[in-house]
């Protein structure tokens, strides 16, 4: 007992002074942090971070050390730099509000910013709202969701995407968001590595974070036409990668991948055994070739959907995911705890809403679209042509240019769009938002010209 209590004892004292070294570095971080906020450097560094994990595992072969935990320990550390350097971020939800805020004090905003539609949900959606107290839909439910609503989703996508989709596949979240939240919650712990392919919706390293998890990024450019390199993918997974997140659509820049590349990508992740996160909100607003993850018949795929952008009911939060039925358990008994269920009356009206034909909704989107890629090009921005989505990313080639700073002071002139550098190390770009009339657009669109016009 005595040797037992010595071994507890050296390792209390090493505990403590682990917890002194933690407590340096965190300071030390800090003021890195403070560093790169006034040098305009983005939180992340990949190549130095790779350098590191590459000693790290070296270390562990001259000691014999697992290196699964020592790397587990390293995202740890890494994942608590980014804590303390993030609260700073702009993002195009922070633009948002103080875009908001200024409107409630009577100016008017053109809103360039944010993926709203700007067009009312079908209006069977009018109707269903006005049937939901008496049709009875008005208590606790199951937390994968509604079953008459599960099997319609099972229908509606079987049907769109020609895949053999059951309602055990199906469980109902309060928005997508909620949906990615839930699979990396359930799926990864702390110290696992997801994927992401930038530039990206900011709320994949957000969940991320909030979870433990190790966020790596592939990055992609404008003059690669925004298409990852397999090699990249390949040379960043580890035995801590769990899952590979892909959106396409692309959300921020509307690239639809070459059916080739993402066969190439699906194909490493079934050989590596990765779970596939497919974020498709944006199916409905492919304007090229496009293939859902779902074809694939991969095990491990997950495919987050969502009614805000197709049926513009982005105030209803709804939204579900497909996968297999045990990835569906585990994510309805987080659900379960989380919320009990989604609410009853949202379903039964997202229910109906799949009735309607939203088609309409796809040709409007393209149509403004085609309006932005004109106006982007009279004023000399850099961008791929959207294949879809509902954005345009564009380069501003101006010396010194800086798309949080740009796009604060763009609120003044009365038009908000989003910093590039919310989607990732994009300082130099911003996205604009096919979500308003073509008239309104126009105007944005001017604003915009004029202001980078008089700032030459």
């Amino acid at each position: 007992m005595s040797e037992i209590n010595e071994l507890r004892s050296r390792m209390d004292e090493i505990t403590i002074e682990m917890i002194k070294m933690l407590k340096t570095r965190t300071d030390i971080s800090k003021e890195i942090g403070e560093i790169k906020k006034n040098i305009g450097k983005v939180i992340t560094d990949e190549s130095r971070e790779n350098n590191l994990r590459t000693k790290i595992i070296m270390l562990c072969e001259e000691l014999n050390f697992d290196e699964t935990i020592a790397t587990k320990f390293l995202n740890f550390l890494l994942n608590e730099s980014v804590k303390v350097q993030f609260s700073n971020k702009e993002t195009h939800l922070s633009i948002f509000l103080k875009a908001k805020s200024l409107e409630s004090k009577g100016k008017r905003i053109i809103h360039m910013e944010v993926g709203e539609p700007d067009f009312l949900p079908p209006t069977i959606v009018k109707t269903a709202l006005g049937e939901v107290y008496d049709k009875g839909f008005l208590k606790y439910g199951q937390a994968k969701g509604i079953p008459q609503f599960r099997e319609a989703l099972a229908q509606h996508v079987s049907k769109n995407f020609e895949v053999d989709i059951k309602q055990e596949n199906i469980i109902v979240n309060p928005g997508a968001r909620f949906g990615i939240f839930t699979v990396i919650t359930t799926l990864l712990n702390p110290g696992n590595e997801l994927i992401v392919i930038e530039p990206a919706w900011p709320a994949y390293k957000d969940c991320a974070l909030h979870a433990g998890v190790k966020v790596r990024t592939i990055n992609t450019t404008l003059e690669d036409n925004w298409e990852p390199s397999i090699e990249q993918i390949e040379q960043t997974i580890n035995s801590n990668t769990k899952i590979i997140a892909l959106n396409y659509p692309n959300n921020p820049t509307g690239k639809v991948l070459p059916e080739k590349l993402q066969d190439k990508i699906v194909n490493l992740a079934i050989k590596n055994n990765l779970y596939i996160l497919s974020d498709e909100i944006y199916s409905q607003y492919a304007f090229v070739n496009w293939k859902s993850i779902l074809c694939y018949n991969y095990e491990k795929s997950i495919i987050t959907q969502s009614f805000s952008k197709s049926h513009a009911m982005t105030g209803f939060r709804i939204g579900y995911t497909i996968a297999h039925p045990d990835i569906i358990d585990k994510m309805s008994k987080f659900e379960a705890l989380c919320l009990t269920n989604v609410s009853e009356p949202v379903q039964y009206v997202a229910m109906k809403a799949l009735e309607a034909d939203t088609t309409d909704n796809t040709n409007t989107v393209q149509q403004r679209l085609r309006l932005l890629s004109e106006k982007a090009k009279e004023m000399n921005l850099d961008f791929v042509v959207p294949d879809g989505a509902m954005y345009l990313f564009a380069k501003v080639n101006k010396e010194g240019f800086d798309g949080v700073q740009f796009a604060n002071k763009l609120l003044d002139e009365g038009l908000a769009v989003a910093p590039g550098e919310g989607f990732g190390d994009y300082k130099k770009f911003i996205r604009l938002s096919a979500c308003q009339n073509e008239k309104i657009l126009t105007e944005g669109m001017n604003i915009l010209s004029g202001y980078l016009r008089n700032k030459q």
